[in-house]
């Protein structure tokens, strides 16, 4: 079973090897490891995983318990000559390369809170130096939202640096299926579990996300090529640009000088997600090993330490290339032999069962399932080059889940008789098929409190014993809504200049995927808005329920006559509008119930809609 805590006798790494590492380099703690908001709101407590320390318990996977104690150790370390790290105070790391007059810093967190605190702690041992640069790794959250918590309004413009394409990424990624993705991150980082040996001990590739407030700061120098050198406060920075690896815009980097090699998070101490649980677009695992080879060749003979924006660095030219070596072998393997084994006409869940890795890769501490894994890997590479269908045209028209769990407990003989075989394969040690009858009972009858008892119980059993982070969240977390409590979501990415940062075309998508179509159906309308800063026009038109546009620069027709209504405003007054702000102090002619109209038609999503029951 995936879940099975695997033999520790197997794994090449001693113990003691990695705990060195994460302890190498350590100076200072924050104490208390809580930090809070300006009103008091706790949204960082790496004090509530205290619990690691103690021996692993029988709720929790030894493997994964171990991952959560190096990835829980908190405070600032020297990585090595000018470069030090913040680790333990968010997700992901902070990390501060000295120059000639201040500190760059690299990946500035999720929130603006936890990122003053770890700069802040970063400065009581090396001094008030000013922010001199900013850069950020790739496109994810987690390395730029504490943007504005080490570079504030007023302070000294920096360059702000970043690979090419990461402001459409940054901004695009949780727009059109945000609702959707937000959802589910709070089962797969389990947010709103305990933090306890029978709840929460971490996601594997950290402890969990920060709550506070998520910043953006524009890039002002774009890093379009491999090679590209750039000296910020005296530090010289050659960039390896990886674009499609685990995120659509990232980039390694190496600092020549200081024999330092930034592996963004291409390679960190765990098996990487080609498909996160909460969903997001399939990464291209062939395209992930070849940027790591391309790293080793460029870099690998000048570097003496590697580190990353998450867990703790490694050191010594050859442990850095068997490091690099091994994350290379593990994409490309996960990804040749999906595609090997399904153009033999295996199905993704057949090849997740089937695939193995090879025992050296198997045997690595740094290669284990603590956030990707092998089973849901495996099945996001199918599913890039396949899609969800698996050529069985039984599998082409199911029934939706409520129907199909009506008709399996029907089968079975009712929702009584469906728990009662259910609780014959836990039994048998067979919690997966268990689950699956669960299942359909609590979606066919979802106030029959026996089955949610009892597959509550099931997902526990299945928590307690998954090495994989995010599985043991997902499985916990469910647990705990079907026990009544819910997940509910705390994070919200709704900062102005996160909103500023979106397109109008952005803006205008993020409306047509609101459009109750059927309540559309029979509504036609035109809508331009002329965006003055923006020196562009728009044309929305709304027909057959689908919101589409088009645009051109201001002056030039936008085609097919007048519009029902036209706008004239600048950027910032039309996020305000949107947010409900009216039509006040905005130049307008036409009918001004048609953008009454259009807003009528959207649907707002709800933040907390049911997973694991109908």
């Amino acid at each position: 079973m995936t879940s099975t805590a695997p033999s520790f006798e197997t794994l090449t790494s001693e113990d003691g090897e990695d705990f060195a590492d994460a302890d190498r380099g350590f100076i200072d703690r924050l104490d208390p490891g809580v930090v809070t908001t300006r009103d008091g709101r706790v949204i960082w407590d790496n004090d509530a995983y205290a619990f690691l320390a103690e021996d692993c318990p029988d709720t929790a996977n030894p493997s994964l318990w171990r991952q959560g104690r190096l990835a829980a150790r908190q405070g600032l370390y020297q990585v090595t000559e000018g470069i030090y790290q913040v680790r333990g105070l968010d997700l992901s790391n902070m990390t501060l390369i000295e120059g000639d007059r201040g500190v760059i810093v690299i990946d500035p967190l999720i929130s603006a809170e936890t990122a003053a605190a770890a700069l802040a702690l970063y400065r009581r041992h090396r001094g008030e130096r000013p922010v001199t640069g900013l850069i950020y790794t790739h496109s994810h959250g987690d390395h730029f939202g504490g943007a504005r918590g080490v570079v504030p309004h007023g302070h000294e413009p920096v360059p702000v640096i970043a690979p090419h394409g990461f402001l459409k990424h940054a901004v695009s990624e949780n727009v059109y299926a945000g609702n959707a993705m937000t959802r589910r991150a709070v089962f797969m980082y389990g947010a709103r579990l305990p933090k306890s040996p029978q709840g929460q001990i971490g996601c594997g590739l950290g402890m969990t996300t920060s709550t506070g407030s998520i910043t953006l700061i524009a890039p002002t120098v774009d890093i379009t090529r491999t090679g590209q050198l750039e000296t910020v406060d005296g530090v010289r920075i050659v960039f390896h640009l990886t674009p499609g690896t685990e995120a659509p815009a990232e980039m390694n980097f190496h600092f020549p000088d200081l024999r330092a090699l930034c592996l963004a998070e291409n390679a960190t101490h765990t098996m990487h997600n080609v498909l996160t649980l909460r969903g997001a677009l399939v990464r291209d695992a062939r395209v992930w090993a070849h940027y790591l080879d391309e790293a080793l060749t460029l870099f690998g003979a000048d570097s003496e330490v590697a580190f990353a924006s998450h867990h703790w660095p490694t050191w010594g030219q050859q442990r850095i290339a068997d490091f690099l070596t091994e994350q290379r072998d593990l994409y490309a393997y996960l990804h040749d032999q999906t595609l090997r084994l399904l153009n033999s006409g295996l199905t993704g869940p057949e090849i997740a069962e089937e695939l193995a890795l090879p025992p050296q890769l198997d045997r690595s501490w740094a290669l284990r399932g603590y956030y990707g894994s092998v089973s849901h890997n495996v099945k996001a590479i199918y599913q890039r080059y396949l899609g969800w269908y698996d050529g069985n045209p039984a599998h082409l028209w199911e029934h939706p889940p409520v129907e199909l769990a009506r008709r399996h407990t029907e089968a079975l003989g009712g929702v009584d008789a469906t728990v009662a075989k259910a609780k014959e394969y836990l039994a048998a040690d067979d919690p997966r098929f268990a689950v699956t009858l669960l299942n359909h009972a609590v979606f066919a009858a979802p106030e029959h409190q026996e089955a949610r008892r009892t597959l509550a119980g099931a997902y526990d059993l299945l928590g307690h014993g998954a090495e994989n982070g995010t599985w043991r969240n997902v499985y916990l977390t469910a647990a705990m809504e079907l026990r009544g409590t819910l997940a509910t979501v705390e994070l919200s990415p709704s900062n102005p200049e996160v909103a500023m940062a979106l397109t109008v075309d952005q803006l205008i998508d993020s409306l047509a995927v609101r459009v109750n179509g059927p309540r559309a159906w029979d509504t036609a309308l035109t809508l331009d808005w002329r965006v003055t800063d923006e020196r562009r026009g728009w044309r929305l038109t709304l027909s057959n329920g689908a919101l589409t546009h088009r645009s051109a620069p201001l002056g030039k027709p936008l085609g097919g006559g007048s519009a029902d209504l036209t706008l004239t405003l600048g950027k910032a007054q039309l996020l305000g509008l949107l947010a409900g702000g009216g039509l006040a102090g905005i130049e307008q002619s036409g009918d001004p119930q048609v953008l009454a109209k259009l807003l009528s038609l959207l649907d707002t999503p709800d933040p907390n809609f049911a997973i694991v029951t109908p």
